[in-house]
């Protein structure tokens, strides 16, 4: 028997080859599509899109794994935190609440696989990441505005602890404007509290504040959203209320005034009318009122009952005369005391 030919040969030998060394398609476990990392303030959150289901008794897990720079590849496994053999599609290294995760200024690289049973998927990567600058950094919390005297002031906290403040630090900005003004921006603190001052008296200001992340090592600067819009009328200033004062004062007094001399006015033109109001209304005699009282005893006994005749008394009794006028008649008049001589009398009781 002759052999191959050295051509055929070769390609029986690749086909073999080629069949030995490849799986079948239906053994092959899918990995995990689109995973995505999800950095936002403190969040650390790994998300990705299911692979294939599994059967009935057994379900598809997954398995997270992760690295720093210069390390192996390891399993993440805290006594808050698992990741391995998980039926859910998202691992949740920090939350809002829960401060584990990996340090915010670490190179950390992720991947994540499917598997089920004896069967595993291949691994699926995402970019490695530092959270101070990748994460997106959400406003200020507790953002509280108290208007002043022409002021505002703005109270807020971090958006997140940072960890040591060598490392990174927040610096805060405040967007302002009069309502339907120009916009302005307050320089950069680093305090939790924020005064706008020199604002006009009596008028509504709006404003936003925006925190962002300076990071020293390396030295980036990572800004974040700006807060929902605040809006507040400023009060009275120091000036303004003094003049609202002497404005009062002036005013008060000057109402005064016309009062006074209106009343002045009214009472000089209707004085008969008013004399008329508070003229005292004459009262019935009390005798009279007794008559009335019992119309039978006889009114003039009712008039002379509490009357007693009593003797006048004169101390002393003096008779002024005139002297006489030449040529005229000085004879005195009939029951006249005048141009009689001095007599003095005193008449006993």
């Amino acid at each position: 028997m002759r052999p191959p030919a050295p051509g055929l040969w070769l390609l029986l030998s690749l086909c073999c080859l080629g069949t030995a060394a490849t799986p079948s398609d239906s053994s092959q476990l899918a990995a995990p599509r689109n995973p995505k990392i999800h950095l936002y303030n403190a969040e650390q959150i790994l998300r990705w899109e299911p692979s294939s289901p599994g059967n009935d008794t057994v379900p598809v897990t997954y398995r997270v794994q992760f690295k720093y720079t210069g390390s192996n590849w390891s399993d993440f496994e805290s006594p808050e935190v698992n990741c391995t053999q998980i039926s859910a599609t998202e691992c949740k290294f920090a939350t809002a609440t829960l401060s584990e995760g990996f340090p915010k200024d670490f190179n950390v690289s992720l991947r994540v696989r499917a598997e089920l049973g004896q069967q595993k998927s291949a691994w699926a990567a995402v970019p490695w990441f530092q959270h101070f600058r990748n994460a997106t950094i959400g406003p200020p919390e507790n953002i509280v505005v108290t208007p002043g005297g022409g002021s505002l002031i703005v109270t807020f906290s971090a958006p997140f602890d940072t960890g040591n403040p060598r490392d990174a630090t927040f610096s805060y900005y405040v967007h302002y404007w009069e309502k339907g003004g120009t916009q302005q921006v307050r320089d950069p603190v680093k305090s939790n509290s924020i005064l706008l001052n020199n604002l006009k008296p009596f008028t509504v200001y709006c404003l936003q504040v925006q925190a962002r992340l300076f990071w020293t090592r390396p030295k980036i600067i990572n800004p974040g959203d700006f807060s929902n819009t605040f809006c507040e009328e400023t009060t009275a200033d120091a000036s303004t209320k003094l003049q609202q004062i002497i404005l009062i004062s002036m005013g008060t007094f000057s109402l005064l005034l016309v009062l006074t001399g209106a009343c002045f006015f009214l009472v000089l033109k209707y004085q008969g009318l008013i004399k008329y109001w508070f003229h005292t209304p004459p009262s019935i005699p009390s005798q009279i009122e007794e008559y009335l009282k019992d119309p039978a005893q006889p009114i003039l006994e009712v008039l002379d009952k509490d009357s007693s005749p009593k003797d006048d008394v004169w101390d002393s009794v003096s008779v002024i005369s005139f002297p006489e006028k030449e040529g005229e008649d000085m004879e005195p008049k009939h029951g006249s005391s005048w141009g009689t001589p001095e007599v003095d009398a005193e008449q006993g009781s």
